[in-house]
């Protein structure tokens, strides 16, 4: 029987975080696009932006679980902080109305959660 290492176990909740923030944030994309052009779309960007941060949490949950119970890296748990701390700019940002700063940092936002999902 082979001994599993930190590196090779597999944390499916943390996955999951991953995955979910993912999709929260490209959702909110899209809602920022409805933004634009609906009369509903201010509405489903603002409980996307609930949503997300939501999603942004449970990522810092579940890295802290894969982390000091799981026996896994300390890594994902400076990740998910990050994270967390980008979502908090993103709301301020987005209640301030700094759409010049605003865009941007959701690009980043996805894009870098695109490649945590990627390292999972």
């Amino acid at each position: 029987m082979a001994v599993q290492t930190t590196e090779q176990r597999s944390f499916p909740f943390l996955r999951f975080a991953v995955t979910l923030q993912t999709l929260t944030i490209f959702l909110q994309a899209v809602s920022a696009g409805l933004l634009l052009t609906s009369s509903y779309g201010e509405t489903l960007h603002g409980v996307g932006a609930r949503v997300m941060y939501g999603a942004s949490m449970l990522y810092v949950l579940a890295a802290v679980l894969a982390w000091k119970p799981g026996g896994g890296s300390p890594r994902p748990v400076w990740q998910a902080s990050g994270f967390l701390a980008l979502a908090s700019v993103q709301v301020v940002l987005g209640v301030a109305h700094v759409p010049s700063v605003h865009l941007p940092l959701g690009v980043l936002m996805f894009g870098l959660s695109v490649l945590a999902l990627a390292r999972r």
